[in-house]
């Protein structure tokens, strides 16, 4: 003969150590318990997404402002390269040499006459622009200065006019003087 395996909680009921009532009880929590863990589960889902969306959004964000710097950065570039060549003076090199210094080392250029005497009464400055140097009148080097601070080589002082009472305003500083 064989018996057929019942499940501990219909022995139970056979026996009569527990009631349908208790019995349906059990199931009806059985079924809600897995619930609630889903629940929770989902929960804590939906909290790591939420945490993930936000991290994301913040590296887009930095990352949209680190190229839109970029963009600035190029755009300001590509503008002092058009205001240095469309009103750079020409250097030449059969002409005048002129020495100035530049973060401690002697460079030179070579210009005529007349932008060196530009160079020289402050009225011209040498600017950095791709590498090079270039020679700009002072008000497009005061435009670059502003948009760019730190392209500027040099700027020469005007020279200033002789005091009236100066003892040394008779002797005057030869123009040729080439350092």
């Amino acid at each position: 003969m064989s018996q057929k395996k019942l499940s501990l909680q219909e022995q139970l009921l056979k026996s009569g150590l527990a009631s349908d009532t208790k019995a349906k009880q059990i199931r009806a929590e059985k079924r809600k318990q897995p619930k609630k863990n889903a629940h929770a589960a989902t929960e804590q889902t939906r909290l790591e997404i939420q945490k993930a969306k936000t991290e994301q959004q913040e590296k887009d964000r930095l990352l949209n402002q680190l190229k839109k710097e970029e963009t600035e950065r190029k755009q300001l570039a590509a503008q002092i390269k058009q205001l240095v060549e469309q009103h750079k003076f020409a250097q030449s090199n059969d002409g005048a040499r002129y020495n100035f210094n530049d973060n401690g080392k002697v460079k030179s250029v070579y210009v005529s006459e007349f932008v060196r005497n530009q160079i020289v009464n402050g009225r011209a400055a040498i600017v950095i622009c791709e590498k090079q140097y270039q020679i700009v009148p002072l008000e497009i080097a005061q435009k670059i200065e502003q948009r760019l601070p730190g392209t500027i080589t040099l700027i020469n002082e005007p020279p200033k006019q002789p005091e009236a009472d100066d003892p040394y305003a008779d002797y005057q500083i030869p123009d040729d003087l080439i350092w």
